[in-house]
């Protein structure tokens, strides 16, 4: 085990509605979701049309750009419909799931590297292997200079992944195995210092296992990359998250597409917060039914509360998330705003009293407290962005569009994710995943 890795920078945010580590009863749900939007940049190509029978592992579509990279369906059954957006953009391909998953025959071959990156393709799994700079679907022609996965989640009221992949070490080590084939470098298992004690990370072989102490965002893998490897021009770095590691080595292990997960449902307006065994794609009312206090209106999140998507409660889950979020929404406005006590609110500042009560769990609901305002430099971001980038001149190089100096500033290095935080503190209200993801979009068609 390596020295810590020790995260300075950054907030813990406490909310009621941990998962407890118990498994609830479920069903396989009838319906399932493949949302095309989920992968970044992909322009999908459809495969099936209304009415046709799949098995699991079949191609649903296939990227536009790279027709080797195939998405593929986590269950059998018949597409029950093909759901367009303006443009007939596709944006969900809706599947009635069988009783019991019939899996597609796929071929598995583990030779070279090449022969590696083909099965992954075929078999859809390819899908959950993303890239930096770009934070994309990686190109299989390219290698990258180390593989990263984050064994622990730092986000409140994420899936504890230690409790996730229980007694799945054969299947997350031959997915590790995998990955040290497809990279001229490291592949680094991140784990944290107290949070982590499984051995399905600790004994995991063919890997550095990097350890890793400090609040959040220490799980995330920008500030892993940032801290072990840094992105320079021209490098890529490949990250896969943990339980899709483990997907991908039940799948040379056996053969088959087996696309179930076990997913967190939390959040203080759940019932009971549990583990719940179910599938990528699943409805989120197949999960959350009868377990939601009614008493309020709540806001349905597909990840966690800091960068999860909202969804209705007739959605689906996200392809990359083990969380589904239910909090209570905030609609009105709060009387005497800021001047009031406020004891059940969070801040980083000691203007209200939490910085009195570090260990308090907090119910906090969606409201931002305010609306977007004039863009100011207060030097917040800087308290929770532990990188050595400069976030808030980047993220103004971004806005002003300047490609030279949004690379200068560290653009290759950077994720969505890696801002939510400061987006959660910001005094000036400003979206700044969304325009982190405009700054990467605009660098990878003006630098990629």
């Amino acid at each position: 085990m390596s020295n810590v890795i020790k995260i300075s920078k950054g907030l813990d945010i406490n909310l009621e509605g941990v998962a407890d580590k118990v498994i609830g009863n479920s069903t396989l749900p009838k319906t399932i979701a493949i949302k095309p939007t989920d992968f970044h940049g992909v322009i999908p190509k459809l495969t099936v049309k209304e009415g046709d029978e799949v098995k699991a592992g079949d191609t649903i579509f296939y990227s536009k750009e790279s027709p080797e990279v195939k998405f593929a369906s986590p269950v059998s059954g018949e597409i029950a419909e093909i759901v367009r957006g303006a443009k007939r953009k596709i944006l969900e391909v809706r599947i009635l799931a069988d009783a019991d998953t019939k899996y597609a025959d796929l071929s598995v071959k583990s030779g070279n590297a090449e022969e590696l990156k083909a099965s992954l393709c075929d078999a859809g799994l390819w899908a959950f292997v993303k890239q930096r700079p770009y934070d994309v679907v990686a190109d299989p022609s390219q290698t990258p200079k180390a593989i990263v996965v984050s064994a622990f989640n730092s986000e409140p009221l994420s899936a504890d992944l230690d409790f996730v992949l229980h007694g799945r070490e054969a299947d997350f080590q031959a997915g590790i195995d995998v990955l040290a084939k497809l990279t001229s470098g490291k592949v680094h298992v991140n784990v944290h210092q107290a949070r982590t004690t499984s051995s399905v990370f600790t004994g995991v072989k063919n890997a550095q296992v990097n350890t890793f102490g400090g609040m959040h965002p220490s799980g995330l893998v920008g500030v892993q990359i940032n801290k072990l490897d840094p992105i320079n021009k021209g490098e890529v770095v490949w990250t896969v998250e943990a339980q899709r590691v483990a997907m991908i080595g039940k799948f040379m292990r056996e053969g088959k597409y087996d696309a179930s997960i076990l997913v967190a449902l939390a959040g203080s307006m759940v019932e009971k917060p549990r583990y719940y065994k179910t599938v990528i794609g699943a409805s989120i009312k197949s999960v959350v039914e009868n377990n939601i206090n009614t008493s309020s209106e709540a806001r349905y999140i597909s990840g966690t509360v800091l960068t999860g998507e909202q969804v209705d409660v007739e959605g689906y889950l996200g392809s990359y998330d083990n969380t589904i979020t239910v909090i209570p929404e905030g609609r009105e406005p709060q009387a005497f705003g800021w001047i009031a006590p406020n004891f059940g609110k969070l801040s980083m500042s000691k203007s209200y009293f939490s910085w009195l009560t570090p260990s308090k769990k907090y119910d906090l609901n969606t409201s931002m407290n305010g609306e977007e305002r004039a863009f100011v430099v207060t030097g917040q971001y800087e308290q929770v962005f532990p990188m050595d980038i400069l976030p808030q001149y980047l993220i103004k190089s971004i806005i002003t569009k300047d490609i030279e100096q949004m690379e200068n500033l560290g653009i290759y290095e950077v994720a969505p994710e890696d801002f939510a935080l400061c987006e959660f503190v910001c005094t000036s209200k400003m979206e700044l995943q969304q325009i982190v993801r405009g700054g990467l979009d605009m660098a990878k068609a003006e630098l990629g």
